[in-house]
């Protein structure tokens, strides 16, 4: 009997997945060749999207959650004619378009990087709620699913749980995500290490749930058209899938649904690669092939596709030719374009705690950047993002007027459903949390900088001057931690990451102008919880920009340069004055961006930091913040242990971060 199309098609994805696999020795192929009846349909029949233009703002999304299922996604971007059999036959090498795990690869169909499980379908959730935010601003007519693939290891990571009750509590009904169910992880099968009822779990969220042969195209196909039925709620699809769709071994006895095929290739599994491509109707000897009937068969749907979406652009016009104020903003949005505001004109109080300054700055951003949307994971009214909050309204389920999402305590889901808004486009993602949760937001913020992802951190509470809170709440190490993504470069060649930690309230205005303008990485803003003595005014704040310069200056050479950035600042400020008082010339340096620093050129640096003159650092974390800027002739201060439960005013005393300190470290020092 001569197989269905849609069946042929599939098993063009298995044997492209596997041979990918097989060829480069290294891989996943029983996963994608289980899930790939489900692609098939989806690209086929229902993802919607322009061919001829990926870029497309109002394209249907689809976010691949297992990155180590790429074989698949490849497989059924190569039919659908972004990727050449070249390119699949090169898969894991050297310059390849094919990595291990996809990145951001836009114009042929990725729409992200899927590494760490969990983070894919979280991605898409951002996604969802963008293209919710979108709508309510421009209408209906702009509207477009997200399409999700997440396998056991995603259900079972920890964020799943944050953004599954998200997508239902806000009633993501754009949100359409296949569940890969075969019952098969890489080391055991899953009733080893869960007896969790995954349906029941994601209803008790808000979900629609489906279950179905995962296998069966007729089945993928009803269940896809329900789902884009659904009004109220995001779609699950459980597939109850088969590992290792096809495969057998030399005898020709049946591989499917075995362990070892989830991360080897065939015949390192225990299958036989040449009979499992025969049997797939494939030609062992030249497996990277596209059948004919496949390839015409995916010509049809690409010239259908064109011709849907010429439709939806010609309505767009029609649209833009009525509301030309909008069209001219929704353009603005996708542009990446922010508005003009005159920073120089927003006042902070004195001696203003740099968090506090953020919300003054953070309040004129919810009067002027319409775009902009901003999360708090249930601490706006300490991380001050409530200075946002205040000026506009949480989303709410069937309402995304407002600008604000309460992501309840989830850091990593929150960090992620960021990133998810950054890839989809056209708003500009912002979220908060204390320094000290940072932990929980690195792997997201690693994504962030791979993908080049213009997302903004607002990271508050940034030292041992928490206080009372205790040492669990006390960040020491988290500084160093996070300046090493702006010591590493991205595929673009520039630091993945910019980081600022702003002396006072003119230099976070200062920092935020920067956070705003930098489109290309991912900005975090390092916050004070306590107030600081002002520093310096908005004009000389603006050498933030460079990253490092010179704050306060003596006359001549001086003896001692002192380096510091946030609160330490106005502490050298003090130590300063004292060192003056015997006759010691010091120079003030503010290090808010030891990273953006180092670009500069080397006669600024060497204006700013000279040769030959003995460097002073001063740090509220750990010491290797400064080391690199202070080198071997000078010394920084800082902590080495974990903090103290105490008033921070205590703490400063205790800890040796006083100006008297500062005097008689320089005085050492210099002797």
């Amino acid at each position: 009997m001569s197989k269905s199309i849609e069946v042929k098609a599939a098993d063009n994805v298995r044997i492209l997945a596997a041979a990918m696999v097989e060829k480069a020795n290294s891989g996943h192929p029983g996963g994608a060749m289980g899930g790939a009846d489900f692609v098939n349909i989806l690209y086929s029949e229902f993802l919607n999207y322009d061919p001829s233009d990926m870029t497309w703002a109002n394209r249907d999304r689809f976010f691949l959650d297992p990155g180590h299922m790429s074989p698949m996604l490849y497989g059924i971007l190569s039919l659908a004619g972004f990727y050449s059999m070249e390119d699949v036959a090169n898969f894991r090498q050297w310059g390849s378009v094919t990595p291990g795990h996809p990145e951001v690869d836009v114009e042929r169909g990725v729409e992200n990087t899927s590494g760490p499980l969990g983070q894919g379908h979280v991605m898409a959730v951002g996604a969802a709620i963008a293209e919710r935010f979108l709508v309510a601003r421009f209408g209906e007519w702009m509207a477009h699913k997200t399409y999700t693939f997440i396998s056991d290891g995603g259900i079972q990571e920890e964020i799943s749980q944050g953004a599954g009750r998200i997508a239902g509590h806000l009633g993501l009904s754009n949100l359409i995500m296949f569940y890969d169910s075969n019952d098969i992880q890489l080391s055991t099968e899953t009733d080893e290490v869960t007896t969790e009822d995954t349906e029941m779990k994601y209803k008790a969220w808000g979900w629609n749930v489906v279950t179905i042969a995962g296998n069966d195209a007729d089945a993928i196909r009803k269940a896809l058209k329900n789902a884009q039925e659904e009004t109220e709620k995001p779609t699950l699809i459980i597939g109850k899938t088969i590992m290792g769709k096809g495969a057998i071994t030399e005898d020709g006895a049946n591989f499917e649904r075995q362990c070892s095929t989830h991360g080897q290739p065939l015949s390192g599994a225990g299958a036989s690669f040449a009979k499992t491509i025969a049997n797939l109707g494939g030609d062992p000897e030249n497996p990277f092939v596209i059948f004919d009937d496949v390839k015409e068969y995916y010509e049809k749907r690409k010239a259908a596709l064109i011709e849907a979406a010429a439709a939806k652009k010609a309505e767009q016009a029609k649209w833009e030719a009525a509301n030309p104020e909008l069209a001219a903003k929704l353009k603005a949005f996708f542009s990446n374009e922010i508005p003009e505001i005159d920073y120089s004109k927003i006042e902070q109080k004195a001696g203003i705690a740099t968090r506090g300054a953020s919300a003054t700055v953070l309040s004129v951003f919810a009067k002027e950047v319409e775009n902009m949307i901003v999360s708090s994971a249930d601490l706006s009214n300490s991380d001050k993002t409530d200075g946002f909050l205040k000026n506009t309204s949480s989303f709410k389920k069937g309402d995304f007027r407002g600008q604000f999402l309460q992501a309840g305590v989830c850091e990593l889901t929150m960090a992620v459903i960021m990133n998810g808004m950054a890839l989809h486009g056209g708003v500009i993602p912002a979220c908060g949390t204390f320094f000290v949760f940072s932990d929980y937001q690195k792997p997201a913020a690693r994504l962030a900088a791979l993908q080049e992802l213009p997302v903004k951190y607002i990271w508050t509470h940034d030292a041992f001057r928490v206080g009372e809170d205790g040492p669990t709440h006390q960040p020491v190490e988290q500084e160093a931690q996070i300046r090493l993504l702006e010591k590493l470069q991205n595929h673009s060649h520039k630091n993945s990451m910019l980081v600022l930690r702003p002396a006072d309230g003119n230099e976070t205005t200062v920092a935020w102008k920067m956070a705003m303008e930098n489109t290309d990485t991912p900005t975090a803003l390092i916050l004070s919880r306590q107030g600081i003595k002002d520093v310096t005014t908005y004009e000389t704040a603006q050498g933030a920009t460079k990253g490092a310069y010179i704050l306060q200056d003596c006359e001549g050479t001086p003896d001692v340069i002192l380096l510091a950035s946030g609160s330490e600042v106005s502490t050298l400020v003090d130590g300063a004055e004292l060192l003056a008082k015997d006759g010691v010339k010091s120079r003030i340096v503010s290090v808010p961006s030891e990273g953006l620093f180092r670009t500069q050129s080397a006669e600024y640096q060497k204006e700013v930091l000279p040769a030959g003159v003995t460097k002073f650092g001063l740090t509220a974390g750990l010491p290797v913040t400064l080391e690199g800027l202070v080198g071997m002739d000078g010394k920084v201060f800082g902590l080495g242990s974990f903090g103290f439960s105490a008033p921070a005013g205590v703490l400063d005393v205790k800890l040796g971060y006083t100006g008297e300190n500062v005097y008689n470290q320089v005085k050492e020092l210099l002797a």
